[in-house]
C-alpha cells in the first residue's frame, strides 16, 4: 500500500476517534460555543489528523491542536499564531509553497514535510492527561510507519519529544537512554533510524517572550535540512512541487 493510502487510512481512524471522554466533551463544547471572532465559522470539532507530503522525509510533531486553531479549521497548526510562525518559517526554507495557513482550503502544500501532533484533540488548558496521550500514541506510530521516506523528526517542545522518543524506542527496540530535550539538539541512533531534532514549541508564550525567535527556529530548520542530507530541498533551492493530504 502506498504512503498516501496508508496515511488516508490513519486519517479516517483519527477523525472518527472518541476514546477520550474528556477530550470529546471539550472539543465539541468549544465547537458549539465558539470564540467571538469566529462566530460565523462551522468549527471542525473533531480529532485533527496530520497534514503534508506523503513522501515526506521530515516529520514535524507538535503537542495538540489549538482549541480555536486546528479544532476550528480541521488542519493542524492552522488558524492560530503558532501555525503562523511555523508555516512562515517552512516557506522560507522551501518546505511549503506559501507562508500562511488560514484554513484547510487555502492551497497550502508541504514539500518533503509532514506535520502532526502527539495528541489529536484539543485538550483543556492545553494539557492532555497521561491516559489521553497513551490513547493517541497508536496514531503517531501509524503516521511514522506510513512515511516511508522519513529521515528526520523535528519535535516542537518537550511534550512532543517525549511522545516521539517512546515511539522510536518501541519501533526500533532501543534501550532507554539519558537523552534529554534541548533546543537545537540532534540525536542520532544509527543507520535506518530517523534523526530526532529538538526545538522549542512556536507557541505565543515562547515567541512573544523571545524564548524562540524566528532566527532561532530558521537555524534549527536549516540544520535539519543539512543533517537530513536532502540536497534537493536545501535552503534557497527551488520549491519541489510536493503533495498534501
Amino acid at each position: 500500500m502506498s504512503s498516501t493510502n496508508q496515511l488516508l487510512k490513519v486519517r479516517t481512524k483519527v477523525v472518527n476517534c472518541r476514546r477520550c471522554p474528556r477530550l470529546v466533551e471539550y472539543r465539541e463544547q468549544v465547537a458549539r460555543s465558539k470564540r467571538r471572532g469566529f462566530l460565523d465559522w462551522q468549527y471542525w470539532g473533531r480529532p485533527v489528523p496530520g497534514f503534508g507530503d506523503p513522501d515526506a522525509w521530515l516529520l514535524i510533531v507538535g503537542l495538540a491542536p489549538a482549541a480555536h486553531g486546528g479544532n476550528r479549521t480541521g488542519r493542524v497548526f492552522t488558524g492560530d499564531r503558532s501555525g503562523d510562525f511555523l508555516y512562515k518559517a517552512l516557506y522560507k526554507v522551501g518546505l511549503a509553497n506559501q507562508p500562511t495557513s488560514q484554513n484547510s482550503e487555502d492551497g497550502l502544500k508541504l514539500n518533503g514535510a509532514y506535520v502532526t501532533a502527539a495528541v489529536k484533540c484539543a485538550p483543556p488548558d492545553n494539557k492532555p492527561s497521561t491516559e489521553e496521550t497513551t490513547n493517541c500514541s497508536e496514531f503517531l506510530a501509524s503516521e511514522i510507519d506510513s512515511l516511508r521516506e522519513l529521515k528526520a523528526i523535528l519535535c516542537l517542545g518537550q511534550f512532543a519529544f517525549n511522545a516521539v522518543m517512546r515511539m522510536i524506542r518501541g519501533k526500533y527496540n532501543l534501550p532507554r537512554s539519558s537523552a534529554r530535550f534541548g533546543h537545537g539538539k540532534v540525536l542520532r541512533f544509527g543507520d535506518g533510524i530517523p534523526l530526532i531534532i529538538c526545538s522549542y514549541h512556536p507557541s505565543p508564550r515562547n515567541t512573544q517572550t523571545g524564548k524562540l525567535t524566528e532566527k532561532m527556529f530558521l537555524s534549527v530548520l536549516r540544520k535539519t535540512l543539512v543533517d537530513g542530507k536532502i540536497a534537493w530541498n536545501k535552503p534557497g533551492s527551488p520549491v519541489r512541487e510536493g503533495g498534501s493530504i
